[in-house]
């Protein structure tokens, strides 16, 4: 067994991902940038700190049950990273159909349902119940997830790079919202944006196959 707590292949894979899956923009990114056009920068902050708690919250969770799981049945958790590929493949086709779809222009709609809550509570409850998370907690970590290692110095080291960059892209999302949010309202922008993306989720989706 290696000293490192986790493969640093493996751990470079795993970079490209999240940096892939942190800039796209999903429910956080969206709700950053409705922050940002309607409270302003202080709140852009206080938001993305109440996500990237909600992040810890998941990562505890993590913490208590994907060690014992990856433990107790590896063939069961081979299988769980199958569909960790087989579902950032998805993510990496429904980017590119996207590309090619009208702009749904529901930014500044969803900013304005949660106004009426302080900005760290509405970024947690937007984290905690944001579908990309929970399937990126079932689906896209346990393939990183190294069965002849320790879980938890893997999930130390995977949880700071998965809240580095999110605080990273929410801020930036957040504080350049106005110009963002016209940005992406340009056809040509965004589908050369969502092509891209796509394509890189596709070749995540080929690396973590690969390792199997």
């Amino acid at each position: 067994m290696s000293a490192l707590p986790v493969d640093p292949h493996l751990y470079l894979v795993f970079l490209g991902v999240m940096m892939v899956m942190a800039v796209t923009p999903g429910p956080a990114n969206l709700f950053s940038i409705a922050t940002g056009m309607e409270r302003g920068k202080r709140a852009v902050l206080i938001a993305v700190a109440g996500m990237n708690v909600a992040t810890l919250v998941w990562f505890g969770a993590a913490a208590l049950g994907l060690g014992a799981l990856v433990t107790a049945f590896p063939e069961v958790f081979r299988w769980v990273a199958i569909a960790g590929a087989l579902y950032v493949a998805w993510l990496g086709a429904s980017s590119i159909r996207s590309a090619f779809k009208p702009a749904p222009g529901e930014v500044s709609t969803e900013g304005r349902t949660h106004l009426r809550r302080p900005a760290f509570v509405d970024g947690f409850l937007v984290q905690i119940a944001n579908p990309k998370a929970v399937l990126f907690f079932t689906a896209v970590l346990p393939p990183f997830l190294d069965i002849d290692r320790p879980a938890a110095p893997q999930l130390a080291l995977f949880a700071v790079a998965v809240i580095g960059m999110d605080v990273l892209t929410m801020s930036a999302y957040g504080l350049s919202g106005a110009v963002l949010a016209r940005r992406m309202s340009e056809p040509r922008f965004r589908r050369g944006f969502g092509i891209f993306v796509g394509s890189l989720l596709l070749i995540a989706a080929v690396l973590i196959v690969s390792r199997l």
